[in-house]
């Protein structure tokens, strides 16, 4: 999967999926939004784009309907967090 690191801005992450066109948005407040059936010149567009946030305003926010974002292979599940917080992480 295609993926872009973003090191200032307000989006930190972007990551493409070529098969269903899936782009998950990572920002710098942990949250994460989705977008189903945005094309690959689309993600490279804002890869490339001067300001990802601005073109993510401009040509993809009211662009593309919205998905349930993938999970983050370098992130755990919330209920995991949840469990080792109280656990001490030994569960």
């Amino acid at each position: 999967m295609p993926s872009k690191t973003f090191t200032s801005g307000r989006i930190r992450q972007a990551d493409w999926d070529p098969a269903t066109g899936q782009l998950d948005l990572r920002w710098d407040n942990q949250s994460t939004l989705a977008y189903k059936a945005v094309p690959q010149e689309v993600f490279r567009r804002l890869c490339n784009a001067p300001n990802p946030a601005a073109y993510w305003e401009d040509r993809i926010a009211e662009e593309y309907p919205k998905a349930v974002p993938k999970p983050s292979a370098k992130a755990p599940d919330a209920a995991r967090a949840f469990q080792d917080l109280f656990s001490g992480g030994d569960a």
